[in-house]
This record gives C-alpha cells, sequence and structure tokens, in this order.
C-alpha cells in the first residue's frame, strides 16, 4: 500500500519559510538605518511595494507551475536548462549563504548568553541538528518550524508593546530630532537608493516557498505569500521607526548597534530580561532560517534530479520521504563553507545578497516569459505587465546598489566574493548538463592515446632479433628462446645459420626449430639459411639489408678458435 504524504496547511508552509524572512528584522532595520538614516522606514516601505508586486508575479508563475523549483521551474518551462541552471546555481548559492550565515549569527547570539560556548563549533552542531530535522520528514520539520515561528511573532508583540507604552510615557522628542541629522550619503535620494538596496535583503526567503509548493496543499501557496508579505511590511518598518524614537541617530548608524539593535531596544525598555527574551529569540529564527534553508534547497534539487541535470543518486529517499542524500550533501557543503571562511561568513554576504536578488529577478523575466510563450496554461491569478516591470527595475536598482556599496577596508567586495562561488558551482552544473558530450571527449582522447600505446607497443614487439647458430644443441636453442622471451620485448626472431656453398642444413637442426616454433607459438621463428663466411662483413651487410640492428644480433659465446674478436663484430652480443 502507497503512503500518501500529508500535505501542509497555511500555518505550517508559513511557519517554514517564514521564519527566513521574518528573521530579518534582527538586522535589516538596523542596516537601513545604517544607509538611509531618518528615512529608513521609508525604505523599508517600499521594500514592502516591492515585495506586494512579487505576490502576484509568484502567484502567477506557480499557479500555472505548481512544481517545485521556483525560478529554475518557471524558467525551464519557458527558455532552456541552461537558463533555467543559472537561477538553480544563483538559488543554490542563496540557500547555502543562508544556512551558514543565519547559523553561524544564531550562535553569536547564544554566544550572547553563553559565553564560554564556541561559536563555530556550535554552529556545525546546529546545522547537523537541523540537517536530522528535515531528514526526519517535511512533517515534523514543520512542526519545529511553527514552534519557532509563534515564539518569534510573540517576542515581537511583547517588544513592541513595551516599546509603545515606553514611547506613550516618554514622547517623540527624540525621533523629531533623528529628524535634523545629516545624511551620510549628502542627498535624501542617494540616502533612499542605498538603503533600499540594502532593505531588500530582509525580503530573503519569500522565494523558498515556491521551492515546497508540492508539499503544500492546494491553495496555500498564495496565502504564504500574503503571510510573508503582512509580516515584512509591518515588523520592519515598525521597528525602524520604534528604534529612530528610542536612540540617537549617530548612536544607530555605529557599529555597536547593527547587530544587536532589538537586543538593545529591549534592555531599553523593558530591562535585562527582555534583552535575553530577545536574544533567544534571536537563536531561535536564526536557527529556523537554517530549517528553511535545508527545506527549499531539498525542493530545488529534487527537481533537478528529476530533470537528470543532478546525478541520479540523489534521489534515493528513507522511509519520511525525504532525499536524506541531498540533505547530506547540503549540508556538508554547509560545512566546508563555514571551515573555508574560518568563521568569518560576513565574507559570504556578496554571495547571500547577489544571489538571492538575481534569482528574484529571473522570476520576474520567467513571468513575463510564461505570459508570452505559455499564454493558454491556467492560472489562478495574473500579475499585469507594468508591475512585472516595475518589480524587475526595483530589484535591478537593488542589485546595482550591493554592487555599488563599497566594502569596509580589508574586505572583498560582494562581487569578489560571489564570483569564486558562482564560477565554481556554474561549471560543474554545465559539465552535468553536458556529461554526455565531455564523456564522449574523454573516450575520443583515451581512444586516441590507447591507439598509441598500442601503436607503440606494436611497433617495440615487431622489433625483429637475430641469433647465428652454428648447429647448437636443442638445449642451447632453448636456452636462447627463453632469454629473448625474458628479457625481451619481441614477437619475432630470425634464427640464422651461416653455411658455406657445398654445406646443406643437417636434418636435425630443421627438426630442432620446428620443435621450438611449438614449444613458443608466441613468438614468430624465421630459420634463414645464408651461404657466406661468418664474419663483420655478413653481419653488417644482413643488419643493413633486414633493418635490423646490429646490437638486437646474438651469437653464443665463441671458443678459443674464433678468428674474431667480440669487438671487432660491430656490438653483436652475447647471449649465453
Amino acid at each position: 500500500m502507497i503512503k500518501v504524504q500529508k500535505k501542509l496547511g497555511a500555518l505550517a508552509s508559513t511557519a517554514i519559510c517564514g521564519n527566513d524572512i521574518s528573521s530579518s528584522v534582527l538586522y535589516v532595520s538596523a542596516l537601513s538605518i545604517f544607509y538611509a538614516g531618518q528615512y529608513a522606514w521609508i525604505t523599508l516601505l517600499i521594500v514592502s511595494f516591492v515585495l506586494f508586486l512579487f505576490r502576484k508575479i509568484y502567484g502567477e508563475v506557480v499557479g500555472a507551475l505548481p512544481l517545485n523549483g521556483g525560478a529554475y521551474n518557471a524558467l525551464l518551462n519557458t527558455t532552456s536548462k541552461q537558463m533555467a541552471s543559472l537561477a538553480a546555481t544563483l538559488t543554490l548559492l542563496s540557500y547555502m549563504a543562508t544556512a551558514v550565515i543565519s547559523g553561524n549569527e544564531a550562535m553569536h547570539y547564544l554566544h550572547h548568553l553563553i559565553p564560554i560556548m564556541p561559536v563555530q563549533l556550535a554552529t556545525v552542531v546546529l546545522l547537523a541538528i537541523f540537517a536530522m530535522i528535515t531528514i526526519g520528514g517535511i512533517t515534523e520539520s514543520s512542526k519545529v518550524a511553527i514552534g519557532i515561528f509563534i515564539f518569534h511573532l510573540v517576542s515581537l508583540l511583547i517588544l513592541s508593546a513595551f516599546i509603545s507604552y515606553y514611547l506613550l510615557l516618554n514622547g517623540l522628542d527624540l525621533f523629531l530630532l533623528n529628524q535634523k541629522v545629516p545624511l551620510r550619503e549628502g542627498s535624501i535620494g542617494m540616502a533612499i537608493f542605498f538603503g533600499f538596496a540594502a532593505s531588500m535583503l530582509g525580503v530573503s526567503g519569500f522565494e523558498s516557498s515556491a521551492n515546497f509548493v508540492e508539499q503544500q496543499a492546494d491553495g496555500i501557496f498564495p496565502k504564504t505569500l500574503k503571510n510573508m508579505w503582512s509580516i515584512v511590511s509591518i515588523v520592519n518598518p515598525l521597528m525602524a521607526l520604534f528604534a529612530l524614537a528610542l536612540f540617537a541617530l549617530p548612536a544607530l548608524q555605529s557599529d555597536d548597534f547593527q547587530n544587536t539593535l532589538l537586543i538593545q531596544m529591549g534592555e531599553h525598555v523593558g530591562g535585562q530580561w527582555m534583552g535575553v527574551l530577545i536574544a533567544v529569540d534571536a537563536v531561535l529564527v536564526l536557527s529556523g532560517a537554517v530549517l528553511t534553508s535545508f527545506i527549499g534547497v531539498t525542493g530545488l534539487l529534487e527537481r533537478m534530479t528529476l530533470d537528470r541535470i543532478l546525478p541520479q543518486y540523489f534521489l534515493k529517499k528513507n522511509k519520511k520521504n525525504s532525499s536524506y542524500r541531498i540533505i547530506i550533501m547540503f549540508f556538508l557543503l554547509s560545512i566546508s563553507v563555514l571551515l573555508i571562511t574560518q568563521g568569518n561568513v560576513k565574507l559570504l554576504a556578496g554571495v547571500y545578497t547577489i544571489s538571492f536578488l538575481s534569482v528574484m529577478a529571473l522570476f520576474g523575466i520567467g513571468n513575463i516569459l510564461l505570459k508570452i510563450k505559455r499564454d493558454k496554461l491556467p492560472r489562478p491569478e495574473k500579475a499585469t505587465w507594468l508591475a512585472v516591470f516595475i518589480a524587475i527595475i526595483a530589484v535591478a536598482f537593488a542589485l546595482l546598489g550591493n554592487l555599488l556599496m563599497l566594502p569596509k577596508e580589508g574586505m572583498p567586495s560582494n562581487l569578489e566574493v560571489f564570483l569564486p562561488y558562482f564560477l565554481i558551482s556554474m561549471a560543474f552544473i554545465y559539465m552535468m548538463l553536458n556529461r554526455i558530450l565531455i564523456l564522449k571527449s574523454i573516450l575520443g582522447v583515451i581512444k586516441y592515446f590507447n591507439n598509441q600505446i598500442i601503436s607503440t607497443i606494436n611497433s617495440i614487439v615487431k622489433q625483429e632479433f637475430v641469433f647465428f647458430t652454428k648447429g647448437d644443441h636443442l638445449a642451447n636453442l632453448n636456452r636462447v628462446m627463453l632469454y629473448i622471451k625474458q628479457n625481451e620485448h619481441t614477437k619475432k626472431i630470425k634464427i640464422v645459420t651461416v653455411l658455406n656453398k657445398e654445406e646443406v642444413v643437417s636434418t636435425k637442426l630443421l627438426g630442432d626449430i620446428e620443435f621450438l616454433d611449438r614449444e613458443y607459438p608466441e613468438i614468430d621463428i624465421d630459420f634463414v639459411v645464408v651461404h657466406d663466411t661468418f664474419g663483420p662483413e655478413l653481419i653488417k651487410r644482413l643488419s643493413s639489408e633486414w633493418k635490423i640492428p646490429i646490437n638486437f644480433m646474438f651469437i653464443g659465446s665463441p671458443g678459443d678458435k674464433f678468428p674474431y674478436r667480440i669487438e671487432q663484430l660491430g656490438g653483436v652480443r652475447l647471449i649465453m
């Protein structure tokens, strides 16, 4: 009996992808304030508007093609595997960076609570835990995600309530004072531009729902998009407004506030216990983002494997119907990245930013191609042409802004970090897409060298040797054959006897030659009778006629009456 996998509902699906996108509040408010100053909340509202446009874009594409894979699936059904693989590579890099960065940042927050804890080792353990949870099946994973998601929302609600009460008592004087602080970027336009580019980091995770849509119940996918959009639209701008009302702008733009803004806001309005609550929430929700990465990448790589872009080895499933080999591979890949960066995962920020922004842009392009090439395909909703163009342009501006942002001194630019990872990943995907051509090329090279080797072997074994016999006993002739077989690479030998004109070959020698021919079938024996006088002149003549070097000619050990010294024979070798 085939066990039907239970589909995920709205809460479970939203929690899985929502932990990633909602965790952005821990850093995106501070980041937008750093670039946009007092206009940070405006940039975050612009992000909300862009995300609103993408709700329809994603809804149309996934509604028409309800398969795992996200942008990869959209482009696969409208362009080519090469173009789709580009989107898949960028998505994979995005998930890889998300898993490592979120996991490491989560452990930094935990280190804030437990100072003796080693951050890098704890990150490895965290990744291993969520790999095992994912291997346990998406149903079990969703339960963990729901718990984290609800705790996160409750924590933010408590924090917002305390801040609101604090501001009710103390007023908005500091917020109004911050409006008069000079901008870092010089002009409002540039401040909003770079603030918007930085704030778009807050929508990472929005693409995750499309990568496990097949595990969601009917009609759930649009709800996940709406829920994620609502959270980002309310929480992120609100926290930026709260921060501007609680602290002076120069302090907010310092390094001290960039990673711990919400903790300091909690301690400011509620004391140390509130700071601990937010720190615990940060650990959990960032860990939830790791879980999102594992689930999202599993759906993506399963789809790519089914399309034979990746080896079929990865399709093996366990009893929980999870592709454990994909999960283990992604876990090992994440660990390797963590070790390569030596815990300095900020190096991956460029990979993270460029990857997921590029994926969003490609999804918009996929929507356009779907409208043009698959116009008759039924879909539950449609995005207008204007909305798609505005969304793509907005993401392009965000991508440009992130590329233009100057790195800190001693740190590489986003593009410098992104390119090596991207090129290596694309090279692997390219090899998989063209593996038949590559294997044929390798086979051709092997055949060429094989032919060359065979030709060389043949040229070696075709080299003929000569043994001059004066009618040796069979035992001596046999020793000659054994010596040739054991010491020389050849398949041919001439056994030559030199006689006077009136002499004839003895029948005994002929019989011995026939015997040797039968005993050594692997060696071609050519018996030659030469009527001449044996000596240096004959050896030279025969060497020239037969094109056999003199050093490949042998004689037995000469006796005392032999008329020549060995050196007079031009290099003939003694074989016995």
